[in-house]
Order: C-alpha cells, then structure tokens, then sequence
C-alpha cells in the first residue's frame, strides 16, 4: 500500500514519521504560470459550472495579475479559484436578472467585485536610506521582501533585536553584529562608535515570526551603512548566510525569493555564489530582467550594495555593467601563447 500525502510546511511533522517518509520538495507556480493555468483551465471551468458562456465574461489579463498579486498569496492555485468562482457567481447573477449580458472584468472593477484587497503588494523604499537595507525571504506561500531596519542609540555596545525572530535568525544577527564590529576596525572607522552606542536591528511586521539563517548578510550591510553613514541602494535586493570569518553561504527557497524580488521592482540581487547550481531553477525571463551578482564575500557584497559616500564620485555605468558582468559570470583568464609561438602562427 502506498500512501501520498501533501504538506506547505515540514515542520509540524514529528521527526520519526519524517523519517520514515520519501520527501518531495515541489517549487510553487510562477506569476506566468498562475495565468497560463487561470486563461487554459480555471475560468473555462468556471464558466461552464455557472452558466455562463465564454464571450459573457471577459478577464483580462491585468485583471488576472491583480488578483493574484492582492487577493491570493499561495504557491498553489486553489485560493485563485475560488476567487474566480467568485467573480462567476456575481456575473451570472447580472446575467440571469437581466442587467447586463456581457460583462468585461477590468482591473478597476475586480475591487467591486471582491471587496477590498487582502494583502499590499510589496513596495520598494521611497528613497535610499542608511541603517535600512532589503533582504528577501522565503515563506510557505512563496517569497516577499524583507526590510531590515538598523538605528544606534547612546550605550554601552549592546545588540537589542525585534521583530519575534527565531533563534536561528538571532545567532545570525549575532554572527552580523561581530562581523561588522572587526570590519569597521580593519577599516579603519571610529573604534568606539560599537561600544558608546547600542544597536537596535528591528525586523517590520512583528506580528509574523522569521526565522531562518538567510538574512545574515542584510542584517551586516544594515549595520555596516549605519556605522559609515553610507546609504544602500533602495532597488537592490540580498538574501545569504554570513560566517565571523565573512564568508558568504548559499540558502534556499531561491526561486519564490528572485520571483519576489522581480515582482516589486528590484533590479539587482547579490546572491551567494555557491547558489550558482540553483540558478537552473529561475525561469529565463526572471534572470534577465534581474542582474544577479554573486558573491563569495561579504566585502563584496558591500562594495556593491552600499552607494559612494556624501561628495564622493560615484562609479560611472559602463564601470558599473562591467563589474556586474564579472561578478555574475565569471570567465577564467586566457593565456597569451608566448611572441615566438604568436609569429609561428
């Protein structure tokens, strides 16, 4: 006998039945292929179950996306239809009591129709800021961004963390905080500015419990552009593990976290360059309208998060396309053949 059973998260499953248990670890639906699925199958599904024939009710493909980016946050499909059927039954009931005979559902009245919109899409900072940097993180229901908020008060060097984070997310930040004390040293910045301030590093939506060890590097560019007065670029997006040595190491949930960055607007990702084997896994679109960098350091990823400080000349663009070219795929060096070899050719 065999038994297939379905699951968001591993967690609540004890650890002798997992165990015993063959896992298979099934990404969720991109954006694309939510609408594919929703224009192929869902609402000519719909349709027929309530009566209503194809050119009675028009969705557009706007109308769609604004469904599920405002009103589902799943990696499956279920909560899609059901809201589909939703705007079914409403339209047939135009439709049956004879106020309407065809009805376009555009992205302006699909509010109308569903009431107010259960989740806010996820917005990019306003402006560039310093001690605020954007990690991204992996959720159940796919990835969303994830701002980490750093602010120094006067005191004696302590670390306070909010935001209901796990313990796995407060050693990391413990491991940032160690990290970015013996930066600024060997850097050569102000040696007391750690021990006549406390740091406080708060993680928004307290409400939510995070947990997980991928937001190490946002957490020491944070701490790191608040003790040099540097900003970070609002549009540039990190997710990565950090060791006291510096070290950046690969994490997971990749897919749903570039999709994530992708849909809110980040133009550029630093990512562990161990990661690099995943990138198969992002669909061809995504990696192209995204620069991906990968790092193996956390001073390089520094060095490209943090903008040139205040009067200080910023790197031009073509010298900013050539590092991330070399950062992103790097080609190894070619050997000249020597000159007598050269003039035998």
């Amino acid at each position: 006998m065999l038994w297939l059973t379905t699951a968001n998260v591993l967690d609540p499953i004890q650890a002798a039945f997992l165990d015993r248990m063959e896992v298979i670890r099934l990404s969720g639906y991109t954006l694309e292929e939510k609408l594919a699925i929703a224009d192929r199958h869902l609402i000519p599904k719909q349709l027929r179950e309530h009566g209503l024939a194809p050119d009675q009710l028009e969705f557009p493909e706007r109308a769609l996306r604004r469904i599920v980016d405002e009103w589902t946050r799943e990696s499956g499909l279920r909560a899609l239809e059901r809201e589909i059927a939703s705007v079914c039954r409403k339209v047939a009931v135009q439709v049956a009591s004879g106020r309407k005979n065809r009805v376009a559902v555009g992205p302006r009245k699909i509010e109308k129709l569903l009431g107010t919109p259960r989740f806010l899409a996820e917005d990019l900072l306003e402006r560039d800021r310093v001690g605020v940097a954007t990690g991204l993180a992996w959720t159940a229901t796919g990835g969303e961004l994830m701002f980490v908020e750093a602010l120094a008060t006067p005191g004696k060097g302590q670390l306070q963390l909010t935001g209901q984070l796990g313990e796995v997310m407060k050693e990391s930040a413990q491991a940032a905080f160690t990290y970015c004390r013996a930066w600024a040293e060997r850097h050569g910045h102000p040696a007391d500015f750690f021990t006549r301030h406390d740091l406080h590093v708060h993680l928004p939506a307290g409400a939510i419990p995070k947990d997980g060890p991928s937001a190490g590097i946002t957490v020491a560019a944070a701490i790191v552009s608040l003790a040099t007065g540097r900003r970070i670029d609002r549009k540039l997006a990190m997710t990565g593990e950090i060791t006291l040595r510096g070290d950046v190491l690969p994490v997971g949930g990749l897919k749903e976290k570039l999709l994530a960055a992708r849909a809110a607007g980040v133009r550029t990702v630093i990512l562990p360059r161990l990661n690099r084997r995943d990138l198969a896994e992002i669909p061809a679109r995504a990696r192209k309208e995204l620069d991906l960098l990968l790092v193996e350091t956390m001073e390089e990823a520094l060095e490209r998060a943090l903008l040139p400080a205040a009067g200080a000349p910023r790197p031009s663009p073509a010298h900013r396309k050539a590092t991330r070219r070399q950062t992103a795929r790097p080609k190894a060096a070619r050997a000249r053949p020597p000159r007598a070899a050269r003039r035998r050719k």
